[in-house]
């Protein structure tokens, strides 16, 4: 996998002057052509390069799906956002999982644009930050939760957790959105307070928790398995 850092735009004026072209109303275009997608030139906002795909949507919150076939390249896409990683895999095979995060895009926006040289699929699951960050960095977590994040900043807090077969974590409360995220082969239930429940039969498969939202994660699998539990952090 190769990143192209072709340009670091910040609030230049050519930035503002392609993006408002690029735009509608709320900074950001709706679709983009077919055209567009084998434009190498075209610079587009984050959400709507094309192998940045948005799987859902809570206000200011996305998920994203990063998927980069071997030898393809993304558009020039400009980051404005905070944003939290899980790596899925990169072209050369797993990437067990790795979380990043980078908030400094929130001041200085960057543009981009990656290639996959092979031999795999690329892939991350993003979820993106575009409210305001909160004012305290630890006031928010959330309950049944043993351990300390992984990750921890005002936009973001990540946990990982690894499961044996048939072991489950205890009921847990989250005060933000979260999305559970599977790293590893194996299958796993993500069951809430009533019952209903998401099941995750394979690495990159994930399942998304509003607010306010009671659930465990049961490896009901026969091998260990691996997770990662990604707060997107807003006010109550």
């Amino acid at each position: 996998m190769r990143i192209l850092n072709l340009s670091v735009q910040g609030s230049s004026a050519l930035l503002s002057l392609l993006l408002l072209a690029l735009t509608g109303p709320m900074g950001i275009s709706n679709s983009v052509s077919a055209a567009e997608v084998g434009d190498p030139t075209r610079i587009v906002n984050i959400l709507q390069e094309p192998r940045h795909r948005l799987m859902h949507q809570d206000g200011d919150i996305r998920v994203l799906d990063v998927q980069i076939n071997p030898g393809d390249m993304t558009l020039q896409h400009t980051h404005n956002a905070a944003i939290m990683y899980a790596f899925i895999s990169s072209g050369e095979g797993p990437s067990g999982g790795r979380v990043t995060s980078n908030t400094d895009y929130v001041t200085e926006n960057f543009t981009h644009q990656v290639s996959n040289e092979g031999p795999g699929l690329f892939r991350i699951i993003a979820l993106t930050n575009y409210g305001p960050p909160m004012a305290e960095l630890t006031s928010d977590r959330p309950t049944g939760i043993e351990g300390e994040p992984q990750l921890e900043n005002l936009w973001f807090r990540s946990y990982r957790i690894t499961l044996a077969p048939g072991e489950s974590t205890a009921m847990q409360m989250h005060h933000n959105p979260s999305i559970v995220v599977q790293v590893t082969d194996g299958m796993t239930h993500v069951t809430r307070e009533d019952g209903i429940t998401a099941e995750l039969t394979a690495m990159g498969g994930w399942a998304w928790r509003n607010a306010h939202s009671t659930y465990q994660v049961r490896n009901i699998g026969t091998t260990p398995v691996e997770f990662v539990i990604q707060e997107a952090r807003r006010a109550m």
